[in-house]
């Protein structure tokens, strides 16, 4: 693995399709699932690893995000990744904060972007930056962000961007918790209280896909999310896969059903895609 800080450095070959993943760090197995998606479907595998200080609201939380640098290393080099780009913010951005970025328009009004203002904003100017910097023909991006997979599949189509996007499935631990650098400051009873997300999701799902029309089956999930009172939750809602907008009490199709929740002092998010049937 050619490990590069500065995008100077990197080289492209000049055949064969490149993948990239853009991560910010502390890697675990999601991360490396979608390592291994990037390599079932392209030549050359690129990670970045870099943490995007315009993606967090609270600098508090930016200044507390894990770095772990030569341990994610390992686990990449192990995976059998060609290239590792780790730049300082000063190659990301060289003259300091951005004045021209963009903007996730209406999906940074709800859920997600509501509970972070700026967050897209800030997903969606890096990754467009890193797209320029590695020139890859697809980037590879985990199911478990599902808002932002919309966010950037739209970014994409509406600038033009001729990258393609795949999605890789949420990697779940035995017991059906998300996989998530944040899982490491739950401590064991607060870990155990958090499982409560995916078992919400899961009726959810279940009640969507047995009949129950959206309001239904948010109410199976609710009555789940609230027999942990530990678990404050942000918004436990149904999405439309296309435009991250919450959808009609009479909508019918494909649907994304999202949770966010704090557990102590985490904030977690998980989410799973449901089909809201026309009728039992």
């Amino acid at each position: 693995m050619r490990t590069v800080t500065r995008a100077s450095e990197l080289s492209r070959a000049p055949q064969g399709t490149r993948a990239v993943v853009m991560t910010m760090g502390a890697l675990h197995g999601g991360h490396l699932a979608l390592v291994r998606h990037a390599r079932a479907i392209a030549d050359e595998v690129l990670v970045t690893l870099f943490v995007n200080p315009l993606q967090f609201d609270d600098p508090a939380d930016l200044e507390g995000y894990p770095r772990t640098l030569d341990a994610d290393s390992a686990l990449l080099e192990a995976e059998g990744v060609d290239i590792l780009y780790a730049p300082d913010v000063d190659d990301v951005y060289p003259g300091g904060t951005p004045i021209v970025t963009v903007s996730a328009g209406a999906i940074s009004d709800v859920f997600e972007g509501a509970s972070r203002p700026g967050h897209f904003d800030g997903v969606l100017t890096v990754v467009l930056k890193l797209m320029h910097l590695t020139r890859p023909d697809v980037a590879v991006f985990g199911e478990k962000d599902a808002q932002q997979v919309i966010a950037v599949r739209t970014m994409v189509r509406d600038l033009n961007v001729p990258v393609e996007i795949a999605v890789a499935p949420t990697v779940r631990d035995d017991d059906g918790l998300a996989r998530s650098s944040r899982n490491v400051f739950l401590s064991p009873g607060e870990r155990a209280d958090a499982l409560v997300l995916s078992r919400a999701l899961f009726a959810a799902d279940a009640a969507a896909r047995w009949g129950a029309a959206v309001p239904e089956a948010l109410r199976a999930g609710a009555e789940v999310l609230a027999s942990v009172p530990s678990a404050r939750v942000e918004y436990f809602a149904a999405l439309d896969p296309l435009s991250a907008q919450p959808v009609r009490g009479d909508y019918r199709g494909e649907v994304v059903i999202a949770v966010a929740a704090r557990v102590g002092k985490t904030r977690l998010i998980d989410n799973v895609s449901s089909h809201i049937a026309r009728e039992r």
